[in-house]
């Protein structure tokens, strides 16, 4: 393999150096020479990164890519799966689909289709509505200055999540702790692991107790279903967990941030609120906060000019195909008006976002209620002091100091 360049551990060739929002320049400059290309990883062993929009999408869709490396999206430490190096394919964890091939990942996947329908998620959207006005209310009563993503980003998407689980409301604290503490970086392993194993206990001890005495939930509907055991449940509850609430409130958090540095574009959302719909799509696609998908390629493939050899792994950036200037126009510049149906935000082909209609519906209810209650919300800290998570697969903001005039508030 000739022309290697060097990546960081996550497998990106350059850490994000191009402002907040766009992808890092060296991905630009590999896109635009070579949207599919070796890489050098720190061990030693080498892989293919691939940035292409096009390649982008003929990768994640090939079955011949295996997803069992994808464990890594979900934040769960080699350590945690006995993996012995991210260049093999991981085992499976119970449940935990995602990181599945077929025929296993379509087994699972069919059990949850009926609970994610476009008609089913519009049924929900007006709870969801109340969820966040009522969000909303806490958040007016506070000071400000005030962390969003705390006070707002967090709490809603992990409310719906735990309203749609059948999460009882006297263990949803500890519920939203563990994972919190899940999530972050600067814990130790040990930490980590003893937050998994509370939420998988917890977990566990839950759909048991559904199986026994069903109510109205998707956890409820899924343990009606004999086909799958109690740690299948356990692993599909713990997937729904991290992905029903994570990525949404990373997009709503980085979302708002966005819109409040492009004012323009925040006042013509707010002049015309019909523009919703399209402003969410072209958020999803302009910041794109599931960025790094892998795969392992089980023979030798051929991927838009480059044969990709048996056992490699490859590295996909959905953030550098969103960006692709051969599939949107001035990719770098937000554009509400854009219509950005194509994007690979939620992925594409068997593996594509089950719940990528509840994320839109969070996130339109999140951003109409904000900027409609909020009229004068701004950054309360200059832009450039925000906190980044590019250290994470799920990229995002730390925190999110806002700040409004007192008494603006509707």
């Amino acid at each position: 393999m000739s022309s290697t360049v060097p990546a960081t551990p996550n497998g990106l060739p350059a850490e994000r150096d191009a402002g907040p929002f766009v992808p890092p320049s060296g991905i630009t400059r590999l896109r635009e020479s070579r949207p599919v290309s070796p890489v050098l990883f720190p061990d030693g062993h080498e892989g293919w990164f691939v940035s292409g929009y096009e390649a982008v999408r003929r990768l994640i869709a090939d079955d011949r890519f295996s997803s069992r490396q994808d464990i890594d999206i979900i934040h769960i430490p080699y350590e945690m799966t006995g993996m012995a190096a991210p260049t093999e394919p991981s085992p499976q964890l119970p449940g935990v689909f995602i990181a599945m091939d077929p025929p296993e990942h379509t087994r699972l996947r069919r059990k949850l289709i009926g609970a994610f329908t476009v008609k089913r998620m519009k049924q929900l959207e007006e709870g969801i509505v109340e969820i966040t006005e009522r969000q909303l209310d806490e958040l007016e009563r506070l000071t400000p200055p005030v962390d969003l993503v705390k006070e707002f980003a967090l709490p809603v998407p992990a409310l719906v999540i735990c309203e749609l689980l059948g999460v009882p409301h006297a263990d949803r604290a500890a519920f939203q702790g563990n994972s919190a503490r899940f999530m972050e970086k600067d814990v130790t392993l040990d930490e980590k692991v003893a937050a998994y194993e509370g939420m998988t206990s917890f977990l566990s001890r839950l759909v048991t107790d559904k199986r026994a005495e069903p109510g109205d939930d998707i956890l409820s509907d899924l343990t009606r279903d004999d086909d799958l055991s109690i740690e299948e449940l356990t692993g599909i509850a713990f997937l729904l967990l991290l992905a029903g609430h994570e990525t949404t409130a990373n997009m709503v958090s980085l979302g708002t941030f966005a819109l409040l540095e492009n004012p323009e574009q925040l006042a013509e959302l707010r002049a015309a609120p019909e523009l919703m719909p399209d402003a969410v799509e072209e958020l999803l696609r302009y910041l794109s906060v599931a960025d790094i998908f892998y795969r392992v390629a089980t023979e030798d493939i051929e991927l838009c000019g480059e044969t990709i050899p048996k056992g490699s792994t490859v590295v996909a950036s959905l953030l550098a195909a969103n960006h692709d200037p051969a599939r949107f126009e001035n990719p770098d510049t937000l554009d509400i008006h854009r219509k950005a149906r194509g994007h690979t935000a939620f992925g594409h082909g068997v593996h594509q976002c089950l719940g990528q209609q509840l994320a839109r519906i969070e996130m339109r209810a999140g951003f109409e209620g904000l900027f409609r209650r909020f009229p004068t919300l701004e950054l309360a800290v200059p832009a450039d002091e925000v906190r980044l998570r590019t250290d994470m697969n799920i990229y995002g903001v730390h925190e999110l100091p806002v700040t409004w005039t007192t008494g603006t508030a509707r």
